[in-house]
């Protein structure tokens, strides 16, 4: 095959991960409304989590699966699937208390705090790049956050659940960064992914036996397709793609993420399009793309513009 269309095949790819991720973000929605929080996403990564080791183990789709020693798994717990468990508890409210297209384009704009995460204020091109990616991005920020704090309460906390919940994947993507040093991202998210379903059981059975929630085959079959259309074949594409493209250039494929999933939300939940969410996105994207763009190679800039 040529490059050209290997290229475009991996494009491809990328485009059907950000359509699957966004039904991923509407389907939990769907099931947020009915299903207690917790125990939706303490089951959704367990499943997940011993789907992706066992494609880790009997094939070679994402890569190898190597054993762990005993400081991995301390550092897997503690750095990743305790700060995951946290991120989706957070995640599953805020997708309880507002529009999934709003929660969506928080996270969007993650990448952002990473940046700032990771680099203090310089005297530098670079660092005036990412600091003006970062205004954009909390313009956008504060452009969908507004409207809530003339209307209900419920509204205004399910969105400040979503900054929250942008918060704490970037936190997350930092652990996995310093976790992918000794691991596979495949490996990374596998482990991730069960343990803090497993560190959220005992809460999610405490929420059941409080809350109550009804199985049928309607949500059995929206959990069917977050696990394995949302995370395991989501993941395959997702790290598929990392292995012959460069991250930055597969990471902006994430901008997409928000239109995806306000698109399923509009058809199949029936959530309107609020007034603010096109100027917000435009904003948060401007600012993640000004951000990550590898802009020395686009335009040949010095390495440290």
């Amino acid at each position: 095959m040529s490059q050209q269309k290997n290229n475009a095949v991996i494009a491809g790819g990328l485009l059907f991960t950000v359509f699957l991720w966004g039904g991923s973000n509407a389907g939990t929605k769907w099931l947020v409304a009915s299903w207690p929080p917790i125990w939706t996403g303490s089951i959704r990564f367990i499943c997940a989590g011993f789907l992706l080791l066992a494609a880790l183990r009997w094939t070679s789709w994402l890569g190898e699966n190597r054993p762990l020693t005993p400081e991995l798994w301390r550092q897997l717990w503690l750095r990743g699937g305790l700060s995951l468990a946290l991120y989706i508890v957070v995640f599953n409210w805020a997708l309880r208390l507002t529009a999934v297209s709003h929660v969506a384009l928080y996270l969007g704009a993650s990448p952002v705090w990473n940046l700032l995460w990771e680099e203090r204020p310089q005297r530098t091109r670079a660092s005036l790049r990412r600091y003006g990616a970062a205004l954009l991005a909390v313009a956008g920020v504060v452009v969908l956050f507004w409207p809530s704090l003339h209307t209900t309460q419920l509204s205004v906390i399910g969105e400040l659940l979503g900054l929250a919940a942008s918060v704490l994947w970037a936190n997350f993507g930092h652990q996995s960064r310093f976790l992918s040093e000794r691991l596979g991202g495949a490996e990374v998210a596998a482990h991730t992914m069960w343990m803090s379903g497993i560190a959220l059981m005992p809460f999610a059975v405490v929420e059941v036996a409080l809350r109550g929630m009804t199985v049928n085959f309607d949500s059995l079959g929206v959990l069917g397709f977050c696990v394995v259309f949302g995370s395991v074949i989501a993941y395959a594409l997702w790290n598929n793609a990392l292995r012959r493209w460069r991250a930055s250039q597969v990471v902006l494929f994430n901008n997409l993420v928000p239109l995806s999933t306000m698109t399923w939300a509009y058809f199949f939940l029936h959530e309107p399009v609020t007034p603010t969410f096109w100027a917000a996105m435009i904003l948060i994207v401007a600012g993640v793309v000004l951000g990550q763009a590898n802009w020395a190679k686009i335009f040949g800039m010095p390495e440290g513009f």
